[in-house]
């Protein structure tokens, strides 16, 4: 039997290689995951062109995932520099990478991303095209930004992000209710900027339908950007959000009409105590469909710390319904991210996604935690490295500050609680002062 989608060969009762690989990779039934594909609640983005890719699941009952943002900009236009950010970011064995190239020789620096990449790989077209067209924004025409579309597909891109929500009437809502950060999307205010610059209709929804035809084609998922998501704290769950949020849950259908696969994107700033009724609206308002969040970050007051504060406001998305977190680096609102910035952006956002996996019940989330408090307790250093989200840390610190005796450390020595309750609990004696017998 013959499909175009993922989700068109769940409707008909297909099991895909796809949906094996990710049956096994979570741990759950597969016929269970084809049901959830089915009814749009779990993705598989999947590029029929992208061939290195090892497919991941995004989604209800699944482990939650992480994306890095890499790509070539004016400023930083070193394409070998950008892809050794790439070959770290999949050491660390992050699940997605979008590339957000906005300068310079794009499609040299995507294909050679889908080629080396088992990771989904997504982009932004609208980045894409003034440098592809090497025009200014207001001339390029609806036709031009669709044929952008095109050839990231073709280029086997597996899930595109496009700002269709941001249309003429969510902008009226937006001029009646001001905002302290306007629109902070660099997407989403790109395409409001051409519809006042043309005075016409955000080309994605006119042409959506056609946006539809290619995604169907390539088997593209679309993660329906929020073009008004808050850019601070100040601006969160306002009219704005809400009402484009609102029309991506229409969209949503149209799409599952034409088996295109979809992914919501959610807020950027937002304090701790709005997260989890955002994330309760957008499962309602989308009808299930796959939240991807970036952080959310819980205050604006951190610059150079951002990858705490958006690890903060994943952990508690994603623990109530998000199902995709975006890394944000220290370098956010800053700079490029540098490898370190990279790095340490993404253990924030793993840490974040783990945390979240333990509350939501994920399949196996807990026994990692378990076999670290084993080794903790069994002062079994090397397995405690072994098993930590990031080995090369806890290593480096071990040799930093090496202990008198080897089974503590620095901080506690033999007042150490694990190594006394070994001890005590065997019937020995604990020895603090003087030299054990």
């Amino acid at each position: 039997m013959n499909y175009t989608t993922q989700m068109d060969a769940a409707r008909k009762g297909i099991i895909t290689s796809e949906m094996e690989i990710v049956s096994a990779k979570e741990d759950m039934d597969v016929e269970i995951l084809r049901e959830k594909i089915a009814q749009g609640k779990v993705v598989i983005p999947s590029n029929k062109n992208h061939h290195s890719l090892s497919p991941e699941g995004v989604g209800e009952g699944l482990r939650t995932k992480i994306n890095v943002n890499l790509g070539i900009s004016k400023d930083c236009c070193n394409i070998e520099k950008e892809l050794e950010k790439v070959k770290s970011a999949l050491e660390l064995k992050v699940e997605a990478i979008m590339d957000l190239s906005s300068y310079g020789k794009t499609e040299e620096f995507r294909t050679r991303l889908i080629d080396m990449s088992p990771a989904m790989i997504g982009t932004v077209p609208i980045y894409d095209a003034v440098g592809f067209y090497d025009k200014e924004l207001q001339d390029i025409t609806g036709e031009e930004f669709l044929r952008v579309v095109k050839k990231h597909a073709e280029n086997g891109v597996d899930f595109i992000t496009i700002h269709a929500g941001i249309n003429r009437e969510t902008a009226e809502v937006f001029k009646r209710n001001k905002r302290l950060n306007h629109i902070v999307s660099r997407g989403g205010s790109l395409l409001y900027a051409w519809m006042e610059l043309n005075n016409k209709e955000n080309p994605f929804f006119e042409n959506y339908d056609r946006l539809l035809d290619i995604c169907e084609e390539y088997d593209v998922t679309i993660s329906l950007g929020d073009a008004c998501r808050p850019g601070s704290i100040n601006d969160s769950t306002d009219a704005s959000q809400i009402k484009e949020l609102i029309l991506l849950g229409e969209l949503t259908k149209r799409a599952w009409e034409r088996n295109v696969q979809i992914i919501i994107e959610g807020p950027g700033h937002m304090a701790i105590n709005e997260i989890p009724a955002n994330m309760v609206i957008e499962k309602k308002l989308c009808h299930g469909a796959p939240f991807y969040v970036l952080g959310p970050i819980v205050t604006d007051i951190a610059p150079g710390y951002d990858h705490i504060t958006s690890a903060i406001g994943g952990a508690i998305a994603a623990s109530n319904g998000a199902d995709f977190l975006c890394y944000v680096t220290p370098a956010e609102h800053l700079r490029l991210p540098t490898l370190e910035d990279m790095k340490e952006g993404i253990i924030a956002t793993k840490i974040a996604a783990h945390a979240a996996d333990i509350a939501k019940n994920v399949k196996g989330a807990k026994n990692w935690d378990y076999e670290m408090s084993k080794a903790r307790q069994n002062l079994d250093w090397e397995r405690m490295f072994n098993l930590a989200i990031d080995p090369e840390k806890p290593r480096e610190y071990r040799r930093e500050s090496t202990p008198q005796h080897e089974d503590s450390c620095t901080m506690c020595g033999k007042m150490c609680s694990m190594r006394n309750m070994n001890k005590v609990m065997a019937g020995k004696n604990i020895n603090i002062l003087r030299e054990d017998d």
